[in-house]
């Protein structure tokens, strides 16, 4: 049974993917020594240079609002009065690929849960790198000079490649989950957006299942 893993295509400014996160936290603990979490960057708007309309962002934190019911997660109406936001998510992106690449999966999965929170629940404005470096303090990463590393041209390749995996997958929407390898090598769907804990948690349960069955 070794080498079985969920891969989880998500980005760290994707509403859905927040309102998933209590699911996420859950699936950790509850399958941490059976399916390790393999965090991937989906892409949601990279190099978005168009600051936001008022009215698309009044629009959108209306949307947060029906999520934040359905999820049971709590949102901020800030984005609403934040005149000429951009809604470029690559830097929040590359913050995850650049805590993934001090402490895993593990930390890249960290940093993705604090950054939905500091930009959806406490409304802070996570393109910009001095924030995205105040949340590796906040969690201990220890990487020095946060900000200026989020720059690196190694690290904007390796966030792209992260985008490039995501759309080879077959991905078209967050959060994305998928388990395996099956013993042909591919890679089932659990939830393809967002999904309530109980559906989830079947789903994988059943995959373990037939996987363990077809081992006997």
């Amino acid at each position: 049974m070794d080498g079985l893993q969920l891969i989880y295509f998500a980005d760290p400014m994707c509403s859905w993917c927040y309102g998933f996160s209590p699911v996420l936290q859950e699936l950790r603990s509850r399958y941490a020594e059976v399916l390790p979490i393999r965090v991937v960057m989906g892409g949601l708007r990279p190099g978005t240079d168009k600051p936001m309309p008022e009215e698309a962002r009044r629009n959108l934190v209306h949307h947060w609002e029906e999520i934040g019911r359905l999820a049971g997660v709590p949102f901020s109406p800030a984005l609403a009065d934040r005149e000429g936001f951009i809604y470029d998510t690559d830097p929040a992106a590359r913050a995850v690929v650049l805590a993934r690449r001090k402490g895993g999966d593990a930390a890249g999965l960290d940093y993705l849960a604090v950054a939905h929170a500091a930009f959806y629940a406490q409304g802070r404005d996570v393109t910009q790198p001095p924030v995205l470096a105040e949340i590796a303090d906040e969690l201990g990463l220890g990487i020095e000079d946060f900000a200026d590393k989020l720059e690196a041209e190694d690290l904007k390749t390796e966030t792209w490649r992260d985008y490039a995996i995501s759309q080879r997958a077959g991905v078209t929407g967050f959060p994305t989950l998928i388990v395996g390898p099956n013993v042909d090598g591919t890679y089932a769907a659990i939830t393809r957006g967002y999904n309530e804990l109980f559906s989830v948690t079947t789903g994988i349960d059943r995959w373990l299942a037939h996987v363990r069955a077809a081992a006997e």
